[in-house]
Order: C-alpha cells, then structure tokens, then sequence
C-alpha cells in the first residue's frame, strides 16, 4: 500500500503501527494463483519484494533473518545432515543452510515458484545455492509435503513463512507440527519464524503452547533485529523432539566459514537470553 507515488508503507492495523520506505520506482507487479508480488527500487534499502502488500525481503536487512533463521538452528542441533526450507521462496534461508559443509541434503519446499523466479532475477546473491548439488527445489504445498514424508527421516525442518494468513495460515496449527514430529528423526528440531515479541506476543504464546501440545519436548524461543518487519524486533522459535539440551556446536573456525555479517557465537548465546516479560509468557 502506499501513500503516494513516492513511498511505500505498510500499515498494520492490529497494531496501530506502519513501517515505510522511499522509493525510486516499481520495477514488477503480479498476480499469481497464490499472492500478489511487487519489486520496488528504494532510496536506501536496495530491492523490496512485497507480498500482498507486506514486506518480504530487502537488499539491505535480508542478511538478518537468513542468518538468524538457519545458524541458530543448525548450530543447536548435533548433526544436522537432512534439512528442510519449508517456505523461504527467495532461497536466502536455502544459501545459509548450505554454506554447513555437514549437511548433505537441502529442501526447500514452496508454494509459490514465482517467488523464486522473481528473487533469482531481482536478489540473485540469495539464489547462489540453488544449483548446489545438494539442494532441490520443490514447488508445491507444503502442508502436504510434510504430510507425505517418510517417518524419522529429517533432521531439522525450518519454517520460512510469511504471516499466519492465507497459503501460511496452516503452517502454525497442531496438524502440521504433528507430521513435522512424524518426519523429523529423534533428535529433530524444527524453527519458524514467530513474529514480534514486541507485537505479537499472544500469538507466541500459543505457538509454543501448541508445539508442547502436538507432543514437541521443549521449546525456546530467541530473538534479533529485522527493521523490515513490525517494530523491528523478531523472533525465532526452535521445537525440539528430544528432551536433551541443545547443544552449541561452536566452534569458532568453522563459524568464521560461514561468513555471515551478523551471525557469530556471542549473537547465537544472546539470541536465547529473553526479556522478563517473554520468558514469563512462554515458560522459558
């Protein structure tokens, strides 16, 4: 939506706040069968893909979630080899992934192959990856996929969504985390994107709630800047199917390899460090 020909804001309404950007011009619109998808050239963030009105991905801050929503993650887990993307169309979450030497399959798995086409042309460095031997991308849906996989055979499944709206929706509700248990093996994590702990702490709440509930052992939640999103301030929460601690593969050379601009192992411990208010809410 946008205010005039100048700026593109996003209201939200729920929350009483808008985020905005000033724009250099559209430079793509369309209707897919699933979503409408813009490409915007800004002043100061470089491309901003938005998704039924909502932002996505820019060129300037997309380094944050992407790193934030697989480091911590893979980094937590004791040997993560079969990794599934379940969402993330624009391939950075994928690129992440696959910069872990130990991981021998990647998966992303989205509903949408515009949004990958039009990040490959618009944001080609979060595409890198996608012609690693290692990685397939699958378009379809992911609620069925999930369905479909063979029991104990993932060993982390990250959840890149958009908002728990439209195709999203049933990426947040116990059905799904119940194939997600289904699938993962004994010691699989799954991590998803859960919004604000600033905005949305409600909806935190239940997630965590319903995780525990479809049979998830434990649950964390942890945390990290993304300006693009409501406030600024965004989570990430990690299901765990064991009950065992996470651990904290760590090892300072080998996150040097990594090469990300934000990530590093102060950040991961940090991450998990919650405010009273959120640690109250959620139990942890």
């Amino acid at each position: 939506m946008a205010l005039d020909k100048s700026w593109f804001t996003e209201p939200v309404e729920a929350t009483g706040t808008a985020f905005s950007l000033k724009l250099g011009e559209k430079l793509h619109e369309e209707q897919t069968p699933y979503q409408k998808i813009e490409i915007f050239k800004t002043e100061s963030f470089g491309y901003l893909m938005t998704i039924d009105g909502c932002t996505m991905v820019s060129t300037r801050d997309n380094f944050l979630y992407h790193e934030m929503m697989s480091h911590v993650a893979l980094n937590s887990h004791p040997n993560p080899k079969n990794v599934v993307v379940v969402g993330g169309g624009d391939c950075g979450t994928l690129r992440e992934v696959l910069k872990h030497p130990e991981v021998t399959q990647a998966t992303q798995v989205e509903i949408d192959e515009r949004v990958t086409r039009l990040a490959e042309q618009y944001f080609p460095e979060l595409c890198t990856a996608n012609d690693d031997p290692r990685a397939t991308l699958f378009f379809g849906d992911g609620i069925q996929w999930m369905k479909d996989a063979a029991p104990e055979s993932i060993d982390l499944i990250i959840i890149d969504s958009t908002d728990p709206v439209g195709p999203a929706e049933g990426l947040f509700g116990r059905r799904f985390y119940l194939d997600c248990i289904k699938a993962l093996k004994p010691d699989g994590m799954l991590v998803q994107q859960s919004e604000s702990p600033l905005l949305h702490l409600e909806l935190i709440k239940e997630m965590h709630e319903t995780m525990r509930v479809a049979g998830f052992a434990q649950t964390h939640l942890f945390h990290f800047p993304q300006p693009l999103y409501p406030s600024g301030w965004w989570s990430g929460s990690i299901a765990s199917k064991s009950s065992a601690p996470l651990v904290e593969r760590l090892d300072a050379a080998a996150i040097a390899k990594l090469d990300t601009q934000y990530y590093n192992a102060a950040i991961h411990r940090g991450a998990f460090a919650v405010p009273n208010y959120v640690a109250k809410a959620i139990g942890q």
